[in-house]
């Protein structure tokens, strides 16, 4: 389980949304340790607020009391269950046995495989083979090792730990791999099981140095640049909801997902309109397009199969975040039952974002312009090699967009010298990253003016070159089309028809009695390469469109399903779909997949530059007119040339 470090509580009761404290932690701990199902072997994989149904949050006042529960998953001698924990009643309310699957990953299991490997006599000597003596020099990673129907071990909770060679603290510990030798670990008993030897492969240079005293000098010439706000934030935080220019939300985190925003919404002419009841990242999956042994396999679900909350680093101001700052520190059940403090894990600020509006009346030389700010809500994960962000950004007009900033260090493999790679780059001497693609699904809840949403998928296309109609050649126009039925809810992104889909409320118009919308705008996406037929196919279906509508049922939450690493596939949206529930005028979900293809460069080594992708939502007749008119002009004199309004 997952909590944000909030200030005081809301006045009245506190709202169901807010994330389980500490102590609520530790009873829940203390519930489940003293029931006489469990004992003292108890693995807590995951403790976090059950969140109350969604109707019962709309219509809750702060007079009026929710049950306070916890959601668990817990490992029981390679049994998982399910638990709901009453912190009202001090008991287990439900408890379900669930066969046949593996909860994702745990950062304790990620040490102890470690360990396990570098103890392995096998592995051992696959190392002495290769002239490696030095063996604690060695580092190994867990990864997940996937499901493709060859399993020798498939009742087994598994890992494939890949091994590196690290010179020492200063190089990344990525840049020379043991190529060839693979450890296959039952992570319950922490036993090698197999070690496979694929052939020796020359370490490649060490070259993966990234501490300023090891890359030589740094510049000498960049400025202090200092963000100061003299008098503090716009914003404000009272428990764990937010509020600024307009918008308002909560915070919430969960171990699998990390940031959770919930109840979005923004006030308009004294009227709190809701835009999100929910938005989340999903689910995540990283497939390597290199067919050989050392890479075939990495396919990671970096949500389902480790949860990137459980990975999510302790933010620090002046590296990670600049300007002045609000972090939520947050609150984790370890797999032995103990709660953890993570501090400064979600960044909250303010950002200059450019021009918001401008408009120059050339006859008078009257210039009137507005400076754009943006609120954004972030938190960075590390999985293994590569680091994550996440931001969510809020902007005075009305709209809001996620980003994902990539970077970190590249999944490597060595060559021979003088060999290049055909699926892959030469990034170093003897060193390639294989080309690879990023998937990140988002889910959200949209809630418009109200539940009662209808989704349109909405193209640009030409008129017909009809001489009474367009005489010119030169007419083009939208045309919107209504997401009816989950049979046709599954759509693909396309770019040159200028497609977006756009979320309406029909029953609530606007001033020239238009329907209320938003639109979501697609930002960077691919397609998968791999063959329909593949097993990643098979287990992260999602990702053939970009684009899912479903109606609304809160089991439903993961693109992939709930329990997707050793899984052969067929859960998540797909099998949501196949209820073929109507879709118009109803509570839907909107799953939106972005795709970052990587064909990897010399400049992303040894630690890649940020990439950026995402999507935005955009206000589309939900407003009467531009909400941000009446932002005031800059404030400071160089904020504005003589002439504009402010000056």
């Amino acid at each position: 389980m997952a909590n944000v470090d909030i200030a005081e509580p809301e006045t009245g009761l506190s709202h169901p949304l807010t994330p389980l404290t500490a102590a609520e932690l530790e009873d829940v701990v203390r519930i489940v340790s003293t029931d006489d199902r469990f004992d003292d072997d108890t693995i807590f994989h995951t403790v976090t607020l059950k969140e109350p149904p969604k109707e019962d949050v709309i219509a809750w006042r702060s007079e009026r009391p929710l049950a306070r529960e916890a959601f668990c998953v817990l490992m029981v001698q390679a049994r998982t269950w399910e638990a709901v924990v009453s912190l009202d009643t001090g008991a287990i309310r439900w408890l379900e046995e669930k066969p046949g699957v593996q909860p994702a990953i745990l950062l304790e299991e990620f040490v102890n495989c470690e360990q396990a490997v570098k103890a392995d006599p096998q592995w051992r000597a696959a190392l002495h083979e290769r002239g490696i003596e030095d063996v604690d020099r060695a580092i190994v990673d867990p990864w997940s090792a996937g499901c493709y129907g060859d399993e020798r071990w498939p009742d087994r909770r598994l890992a494939r730990a890949y091994t590196w060679l690290r010179g020492s603290d200063a190089d990344v510990g990525y840049g020379r791999p043991v190529d060839g030798v693979h450890a296959i670990v039952d992570l319950e008993r922490m036993e090698v099981l197999r070690v496979e030897d694929y052939g020796e492969v020359p370490l490649p240079p060490l070259t993966g140095y990234y501490t300023p005293d090891s890359v030589g000098p740094v510049r000498p010439d960049l400025k202090p640049l200092e963000i100061v706000q003299p008098e503090g934030p716009s914003f404000s935080v009272e428990g764990n909801r937010v509020d600024w220019q307009g918008w308002a939300f909560r915070v919430g985190f969960t171990p699998r997902e990390g940031l959770v925003l919930h109840q979005i919404s923004y006030r308009d002419k004294g009227r709190e309109r809701p835009v999100l009841y929910r938005a989340a990242l999903s689910e995540m999956v990283v497939p390597y397009g290199d067919p050989g042994p050392v890479h075939n396999r990495k396919n990671a679900f970096d949500v389902g199969e480790y949860g990137v909350g459980r990975l999510a680093n302790s933010l620090t101001l002046g590296c990670d975040c600049l300007g002045t700052i609000q972090y939520f520190d947050v609150d984790q059940v370890t797999a032995a039952g103990e709660v953890m403090r993570m501090p400064r894990v979600i960044c909250l600020h303010e950002e200059d974002a450019g021009t918001l509006w401008k408009h120059t009346d050339w006859r008078s030389e009257h210039c009137e312009v507005r400076r754009s700010r943006r609120l954004v809500i972030s938190f960075f994960a590390t999985v293994g090699n590569y680091d994550y962000g996440f931001y969510w950004n809020f902007y005075q007009d009305g709209s809001m967009d996620t980003e994902i900033k990539l970077t970190g260090c590249l999944s490597v493999g060595a060559l021979p010298p003088g060999e290049q790679p055909q699926y892959g780059t030469l990034v170093s001497e003897q060193l390639y990253a294989p080309i690879h693609q990023h998937f990140f699904n988002f889910r959200l809840d949209p809630m418009i003016d109200g539940r009662a949403n209808t989704v349109y998928e909405q193209d640009t296309v030409a008129e017909a070159p009809d001489p009474s109609v367009n005489p010119h050649l030169n007419a083009y126009y939208p045309v919107s089309r209504a997401i009816r039925n989950e049979r046709e809810a599954a759509r693909d992104a396309d770019p040159l028809r200028a497609r977006t889909w756009q979320i309406t409320n029909p029953s609530v118009t606007n001033a020239m009695g238009q329907p209320v919308s938003y639109k979501l705008v697609p930002g960077e996406t691919v397609q998968p390469f791999a063959h329909d037929n593949a097993p990643l196919m098979q287990r992260a279906a999602f990702i053939g469109k970009p684009f899912w509508v479903t109606a609304h049922d809160e089991r439903e939450q993961f693109a992939a399903g709930d329990y997707i690493n050793q899984h052969p596939g067929g859960d998540g949206l797909p099998a949501y779909q196949a209820h073929e529930r109507d879709l118009e005028d109803t509570d839907v979900v909107v799953w939106y997949t972005v795709g970052h293809h990587h064909i990897p460069r010399p400049e992303d080594w040894p630690v890649m530059p940020v990439l950026k992708a995402g999507f935005a939502l955009r206000p589309v007749g939900f407003f009467d007119g531009n909400p941000a008119m009446d932002v005031p002009p800059p404030g400071s004199k160089q904020s504005c040339e003589a002439g504009c309004s402010g000056s």
